[in-house]
């Protein structure tokens, strides 16, 4: 009597297979749903930073035209300003997938909010200019700012910690691995002096 053949075999080979595409897909899609959530918060992030870059041509011009101040004081801030401006868009845009990028960005943003705490550290000696209604509405606006660049900044690190133990996670790690470059972790913005908080500066005369 002619056995009939067994099918059994190649049906679960197949179910094996269709699930483990199933999981690979999924686990895809997670980590792009990830990754769409850090781009965002990234894009948060230049908003603010160019929030403040606007502002600054205007603090400059009030605080040289009512006070005294050395040329030193205004050129740092100046020339921070446009250290932070070399920096091309492309660099900028894709430097959450580049560390050395994202680390000459992030430096270059925290030596002009350092210039910026130096300028308005020097208003002080100045209670006639801090007096000025357009000083005053600058100054709350860069504070505000200020503040906003530390928040973004805080969800930007939230939006790549949650990327990063994704993907890091096993066995996402090894699904990941086969997408080349495309699930690279994403850097961090590291606490540093005076760079994530508005400046500590007392404009009570």
């Amino acid at each position: 009597m002619q056995q009939r053949p067994s099918y059994i075999g190649p049906i679960g080979v197949c179910i094996i297979i269709v699930a483990v595409l199933l999981f690979v897909g999924a686990t895809y899609n997670s980590l792009v749903t990830l990754g769409q959530a850090v781009d965002a918060q990234w894009g948060q992030v230049q908003n603010v930073y160019q929030r403040r870059a606007d502002l600054i041509p205007n603090l400059v011009a009030t605080v040289k035209g009512a006070a005294n101040f050395e040329k030193s004081t205004y050129e740092d801030v100046a020339k921070a300003r446009a250290s932070v401006g070399q920096i091309s868009p492309q660099v900028v845009q894709n430097a959450i997938n580049n560390p050395q990028d994202f680390a000459k960005y992030a430096a270059a943003q925290d030596a002009l909010g350092s210039a910026l705490s130096r300028l308005l550290a020097v208003v002080e000696n100045y209670p006639q200019l801090r007096a000025t209604e357009n000083f005053q509405t600058l100054q709350a606006q860069l504070e505000g700012t200020e503040n906003r660049i530390a928040f973004e900044r805080k969800k930007y690190n939230d939006a790549a910690r949650a990327f990063n133990t994704k993907r890091d996670t096993f066995p996402t790690v090894m699904i990941a691995g086969l997408f080349g470059s495309r699930f690279n972790e994403k850097p961090y913005f590291q606490a540093q002096s005076g760079a994530q908080n508005a400046p500590t500066v007392n404009f009570s005369p």
